[in-house]
Order: C-alpha cells, then structure tokens, then sequence
C-alpha cells in the first residue's frame, strides 16, 4: 500500500482538496476507506515530513494498513454520528467484581515466580528507580498478565484509525505521529508494532508518547523494546512512577478501620495530614499493627471508595502516583492489594465492599451538578463518584444532618433538588 499510496500522491491531491469542501451526506464503507487513502497520503504524511518522519519509515509503517471497523468509537464520515447512550462504569459502580479474590490471587502466584526469576534484574531496577519490585510487578501483571496477553492488533492501523474516525481524532492524531518516529528510530520493525484496540503499546500498555518519555533500554542492546524484554518492560514501568514523582522508601498506604465519629469526608490528596494526625483520631490498621515509626510524620490521606460501605484506607502520595497509570482509585488499589500479595502473601481486603452503585452514570451526574449548585466542588460533572464527589456527598449530608455515607444513592437525587 504504501508504494500506490506515493505514486498517487500528486494525483489525488486536488482532488481531495475538493471533495473535502463538499458536504457528504452518506457514504459506504468503501467510499470512507477512498477517502482514509486520500487522508494518510495528502494530509497525514506532510505532517509527518514536517515532523521528521522519513518517508522510508512512513511507507513501511502503512504498508498494508486499512481501517479497522471493530474498533470502539468509530465516527465514520457520512455515517450518521454514534448514538449517546447512558453509560455505567464498572470500576466505580462494581467494586467487588473488580478485585476478583481468584484472579488476583493466580497474578500473586505467578507474580512471586517472576519476582524469583528476574531477582537480579528487579533488584537492579529497585536500585536505580526506588520503586518496590512489588509494585512493578504488580502493574506489569495487570496490564498483559505479566507479557501473557495476546495483543494481535497493529499499533499503527488501530491508531491510524482512530486518528482519521474516532470521536477523540486529535488525540489519537498525536499519538499516531509519536508512533511513526518510533518506527522511525528502529526500536521495533512495523511487524513487531503491535498494540491494544485502544492503541497502547507492549507488556506495559504505553500509549506512544509515554513510550517516547518513559521506555527505557535495561538490558543494554541499544534498544527499547517493551514487547519481548522483560528488563526493559519492568525498568519502564518504574521509570514512569518515578517520573511521575514516586517516593523512595514508601508504600502506596494501608487498609484501616475509621471510627464512626470520624467524618468520612476529609478524604483526598488536597486533604493531607501527617499519619501521626490520622492515628491521633482513633483510625488503626487493620491488621492490628501499629503505623511504622518512620511514617508518623509523613504525609497520609484518608481514602473511602465506596463511602462508608467499603473498605477504608490511609494512603501515601505514591497512591496517587500509581493513578498516573490509570485514573482510577479502584485501579490503584488493585494494585497495591496485587503488589503486597506479592511481597508478603497477603490476602484480600479485609472490609467488604458493599451493595454500592448500581447507578447510570447521568444519575451520579445529575447529582453532582445539583451540588455543584449549592456552592461544591465535585470536581466535575462527569458521572463518576471521585474523592471530591464522594467528599462534597459527605459535606452535604453533614450540613443537612444527615449520617455522612460518603457515596451516591439514588434517593439522594431528589433530596437535592
């Protein structure tokens, strides 16, 4: 495809410009793959010579490529646009499926096998970053399986894709770019390339910017390879937590037991208090342990995910690093329970999750701009109960003088209004 796509650069050129000043009111699928060769030859590749993109590079890396229909959040030209439905999610709305006790506990297993076999290469790494091997570990094992996964997909034709007919075509634009000065530099060939349906990359799922900041050579062949070496795949991650603001000699928090008489809305990481202040109020671990000496004057935040009926926790600011991976604090979470596994075998948390959630995603947003009305910060409407949602919740019912519950319910929506 490539070489057709050079010759006929010229050609199609004008009239390109000319079709793309019409309206089109309905197209085929077969128009709408015309039009993405049209795309990638007069439109996409000047961008990429400005950019330094060679056209040896470009060719090869779309050789063969088309569009990928499967994909989520097609918005294809002439088609009519996608539907907006009401949406849930499930790593807010279930959190107890979400810490599946059987998966994490295989991912532990397999998890202190390959901490075992890469003993050397994690202690290195341990060194060099400060990130718990633990940790990456853990990350690694959520991501791929630990390089398991299968991920069949080309990087470039899922990116391509989306850059020319997704709902977020600027985004995946960027990234499609960064992409081909990957290919570019020779790290991997575009047989290699491959990525997620969502265009992230390798064992450590790096969408291509992150992988051009944060991928690191570890085993010293002068590339940066993050889909077979496993040093380098490990040594990435840690270079992003670090980078990200990581704190040497820390954990990501602990899982504790707040008093009643402890207002569950004082969590978030705009909220920190010396662990020392948090134990001063009566809140413990719940293994019974004592806060380490060395932690007291630290900095701890209160974290209460499902409100008042889930378990509860004082976490470090590496939490909130390890949301850098993911934005979200049930992710985090699973991956301190997954890393801790790991390190010392221990189990699931001990305080359950309770029957939350089960709302649409428009009803937590109403909810938070019925707040949003009454003087809060939620932290934005966007129908996900984050710490300044759970919080502003916890604020609201206090004032009201009702028993703060820290989470959307949906009797709450009328008591609103």
């Amino acid at each position: 495809m490539g070489k057709r796509i050079f010759s006929r650069l010229f050609v199609v050129s004008a009239a390109f410009l000319t079709l793309s000043c019409l309206p089109v009111l309905s197209a085929s699928k077969a128009d709408v793959e015309a039009q993405f060769e049209r795309w990638v030859q007069a439109d996409l590749w000047p961008e990429a010579r400005k950019n330094g993109i060679s056209e040896k590079a470009f060719q090869a890396a779309f050789a063969g490529v088309e569009l990928n229909w499967s994909l989520t959040d097609l918005a294809p030209p002439g088609f009519p646009p996608p539907k907006q439905q009401k949406q849930t999610q499930a790593e807010f709305s279930s959190p107890a499926p979400y810490f599946n006790d059987d998966r994490l506990k295989r991912l532990a297993a397999t998890g202190r096998g390959f901490a075992s076999q890469y003993a050397s290469t994690l202690k290195k790494i341990e060194k060099t970053y400060g990130v718990p091997s633990s940790v990456v570990l853990a990350i690694w094992g959520r991501e791929t399986g630990f390089g398991a996964a299968k991920i069949p997909n080309s990087a470039i034709e899922v990116l391509a894709t989306k850059a020319f007919m997704s709902t977020r075509k600027d985004m995946f634009r960027t990234e499609l770019i960064a992409a081909l000065h990957i290919i570019d530099r020779g790290d991997v060939t575009p047989a290699g390339f491959k990525g997620s349906s969502a265009g992230a990359l390798g064992q450590p799922q790096f969408m291509p910017t992150s992988y051009l900041k944060y991928a690191v050579d570890f085993d010293g062949d002068g590339h940066r390879n993050i889909w077979t070496s496993v040093p380098d795949t490990l040594a990435s991650i840690a270079n992003f937590l670090v980078d990200k603001g990581w704190q040497r000699g820390r954990g990501w928090g602990y899982e504790v037991t707040i008093p009643e008489q402890v207002s569950c809305a004082q969590e978030g990481p705009d909220l920190a208090k010396p662990i020392s202040h948090w134990a001063s109020l009566g809140i413990d671990r719940v293994t019974g342990k004592a806060f380490p000496s060395d932690e007291k004057t630290a900095s701890g935040m209160m974290l209460v995910p499902a409100g008042r009926d889930g378990p509860e926790f004082i976490v470090t600011p590496n939490f909130y690093v390890i949301k850098e991976y993911d934005n979200s604090d049930l992710y985090a979470l699973y991956i301190g329970n997954l890393a801790d596994r790991i390190a010392n075998g221990s189990g699931a948390f001990q305080g359950p999750w309770g029957d939350v959630g089960k709302m649409l995603r428009s009803d937590v947003a109403t909810m938070q701009k019925a707040l949003e009305k009454k003087g809060y910060d939620v932290g934005g409407t966007d129908g996900l109960p984050g710490y300044k949602t759970r919080r502003s919740i916890g604020q609201w019912q206090e004032k009201a003088g009702m028993n703060p519950t820290c989470y959307p319910e949906a009797p709450m929506i009328g008591k609103l209004k």
